[in-house]
């Protein structure tokens, strides 16, 4: 029931929005409210050096933003908006809890290592385009700020005799986090880039080396009228 509510939601909202804009005349002040959905690759960056790489890994995003002209063309705006992130990596660092603590270590020797976490994200966007109040099809370049607030965490991991470990909501993981954004294309096709600038977890070390995990995602974003 709740899936079928979310497909009515992203068929209807642009559709409403697109009868709007069938009315508008050019010149007519106009405001291009959206749904998104973004695709992405995900990596880690600013890991210990005994951490070398993630493995495939994905991003997967989607929610809606209001859109406020800042000048009378509509050339210009901002937008605030509200969604829902997803993120799936496939790393190499050792996560477990001891005594109520997040120990973290190297996973090099550990066949199956999977984090992931879901996330309200609350953006805000500065926009460019060169869209008119009949012309859909257009170029744009939008850039801004993604909060993100951590609904749940998990960190799983597969030992050598078989034994799974399972982390949930970790104690140093840092549920507020935040990060640059950067989107440009023409039309729905956009590409898009997320830089975090907040660490994923609090606190940590490595061999005396602080845990400052960050991370970068880089893929497609859709924009629905």
């Amino acid at each position: 029931m709740k899936d079928n509510c979310i497909l009515l939601y992203l068929l209807i909202v642009p559709m409403l929005v697109f009868s709007q804009k069938n009315t508008l005349r050019l010149g007519d002040p106009y405001a291009d409210d959206q749904v998104y959905v973004s695709v992405g690759y995900n990596q880690f960056f600013g890991q210990p050096t005994a951490i070398a790489k993630s493995s495939f890994s994905y991003a997967f995003s989607g929610g809606f933003l209001k859109d406020i002209t800042l000048n009378k063309s509509g050339t210009i705006a901002i937008a605030a908006g509200v969604g829902y992130g997803y993120d799936f990596f496939n790393h190499e660092l050792r996560i477990d809890e001891v005594d109520g603590s997040t120990v973290f270590g190297s996973a090099k020797a550990i066949s199956e290592n999977i984090f992931t976490s879901h996330n309200i994200e609350l953006p805000f966007e500065f926009r460019w385009r060169t869209s008119t109040a009949i012309k859909y099809g257009f170029w744009r370049v939008y850039s801004g700020i993604k909060i993100l607030y951590n609904l749940q965490n998990k960190f799983k991991y597969i030992e050598g005799g078989g034994n799974q470990v399972k982390q949930i909501n970790i104690t140093a993981y840092n549920k507020l986090q935040y990060g640059l954004t950067m989107s440009a294309g023409y039309d729905a096709f956009n590409f898009h880039v997320f830089y975090g600038m907040t660490p994923v977890f609090k606190k940590g070390t490595i061999n005396g080396e602080d845990v400052d995990s960050k991370i970068i995602k880089f893929g497609l974003i859709f924009y629905f009228l």
